[in-house]
């Protein structure tokens, strides 16, 4: 069955397709230069924490608090984020999201102890969880005529996929070049350009006004998605069976669970059911977090094959990824733009899980004498096809015919999805390489260079092995739920969601 969505769809759509089409070209760019900051501070801090390390004296047990510090706040502030942005305003939103995030950044750069670090990593991950929400339903508003919105959507894409890539190598160049605080005083540059962008062409709407803000759902989701996220991240550096790991979890469980409830019963929803209900949006969400978590073994475990094992150094490791970031913006084109209108998502988004699920598979054919123009770089290359397929239509997918008083909260459940995929991710392959590596050793000689050479490839091409394990299910699951045939939407007409 079908049901039309309430007037202020209408009258969002009526609104957002009011502005001068002049300036939308413009807001995407001021958009996606804001975009590009969040998702470059996933990756780029990363690549300079043996130099921060170094710096600032803090112990290995201590370093991984500098990118948990910021998922954590990210992800579990996001819906909040959405709903701020729903209620009050997508330009004050924005505004203060950019202008946070450069602040935090800066307190980072300074940085003259482990703490002080922490803490305004933490910062970028509110202010970022403030900001991310905010952009995506700027662009979901922004671009209501379908091709528009195909083009637009396959920049944003193309920059939500490509960005992690690209923190590796700017994160790469600034250390080595200057000095592992550029990895955060960069951020001044890209958010002196969207704030001012911002300030300039945008303009207000609030789309849920007269709605109020759902503080136990709030409390609920915040709360669940932190334990969520905080056990994942335990599970690096514990064990599973330790309390810190499954109590957690358990616990996250538990609170999302509640808040599901919550939802159904709530008089103003922080996340009303009506945007998961959809079928092609709610195949989208679990595509954008099987995303996040087979991305993963791309960027974390191929950095270490090329710096340990290859000998490469930061700038040339993030050199290294060009080619995937050139392909996967290539793609994002492509399929939101062309493939997409002409076969339907049920058809191209599970084609591009099966395409980046066997270019996985090849890479696991790297071993300790591999060379890079071989065993590396045509794998890549078709990872960032088949990325770039899936994930551009993906986002689009996940707000589009959306009400524009659920703008903001829709778009963030997408960058949710993204940062919870990541945490499962980070916390399932890390802990299979490690095993791989142990179970690689027994019996064997382990101060041996090439032993432990050879037991460093098994945890990596494990990790590889299971990535295309999660797009070889993506696949599956997308052509399962997306409903079958081309997307039929006329753009003057009142937004439709179809249950």
């Amino acid at each position: 069955m079908s049901q039309t969505v309430t007037e202020g769809a209408r009258t969002g759509a009526v609104d957002a397709k009011s502005a001068p089409s002049s300036k939308r070209w413009w807001i995407l760019a001021i958009v996606g230069i804001a975009q590009l900051m969040v998702v470059l501070d996933a990756t780029i801090v990363n690549i300079a924490l043996p130099s921060a390390q170094a710096d600032l004296g803090f112990s290995d047990g201590n370093r991984q608090w500098i990118v948990t510090a910021y998922s954590l706040a990210f992800a579990s502030l996001l819906l909040l984020g959405g709903r701020i942005a729903d209620l009050f305003g997508r330009k004050p939103a924005f505004l203060i999201g950019v202008g946070g995030f450069a602040a935090a950044s800066v307190l980072g750069g300074a940085s003259s102890s482990f703490g002080m670090l922490v803490t305004a990593r933490a910062l970028q991950g509110v202010f970022g969880a403030l900001l991310a929400p905010a952009a995506l339903s700027l662009l979901n508003t922004t671009f209501t005529e379908a091709k528009d919105r195909a083009k637009a959507f396959s920049v944003f894409g193309a920059i939500a996929g490509a960005g992690g890539a690209l923190g590796l190598l700017l994160g790469g160049v600034l250390t080595d070049t200057l000095d592992w605080r550029w990895t955060l005083y960069v951020n001044i540059v890209f958010a002196v350009i969207a704030f001012a962008g911002g300030w300039v062409l945008l303009t207000n709407h609030r789309d849920a006004a007269n709605s109020k803000l759902d503080l136990p759902g709030t409390l609920l989701v915040s709360s669940g998605l932190f334990a969520l996220v905080y056990g994942f991240s335990n599970a690096e550096t514990h064990d599973w069976s330790s309390p810190a790991t499954w109590g957690f979890l358990l616990a996250g469980a538990v609170l999302l669970t509640t808040f599901a409830w919550w939802q159904t019963r709530a008089k103003h929803p922080l996340l009303p059911m009506r945007v998961l209900l959809d079928r092609n949006r709610a195949a989208s969400f679990i595509a954008v977090l099987i995303t996040g978590a087979g991305m993963f073994g791309v960027f974390l475990f191929l950095t270490y094959y090329l710096q340990l094992n290859l000998g490469f150094s930061p700038t040339k490791t993030g050199l290294a990824f060009l080619p995937m970031m050139a392909t996967l913006m290539i793609m994002a084109q492509v399929s939101t733009t062309i493939l997409v209108p002409r076969f339907g998502p049920r058809i191209v988004i599970p084609a591009g899980f099966a395409i980046a699920a066997i270019a996985m598979a090849w890479l696991t054919g790297i071993g300790v004498g591999s060379s890079f123009s071989t065993s590396v770089l045509p794998q890549v290359i078709v990872i960032g096809a088949g990325i770039g397929i899936v994930m551009p239509p993906a986002m689009q997918l996940a707000t589009n015919g959306i009400a524009a008083e659920d703008a903001g909260v829709a778009s963030a459940t997408v960058n949710t999805m993204q940062q919870v995929g990541g945490s499962i991710g980070t916390a399932l392959l890390n802990t299979l390489a490690a095993s791989a590596a142990t179970s690689y050793l027994v019996g064997k000689d382990p101060t041996d260079k090439l032993t432990q050479a050879q037991a460093t490839i098994e945890s990596y091409t494990t990790a590889f092995w299971w990535s295309a394990g999660f797009f070889a299910a993506g696949a599956v699951i997308a052509f399962l739920l997306y409903r079958p045939g081309k997307l039929e939407q006329d753009p003057d007409a009142a937004q439709v969601v179809h249950m």
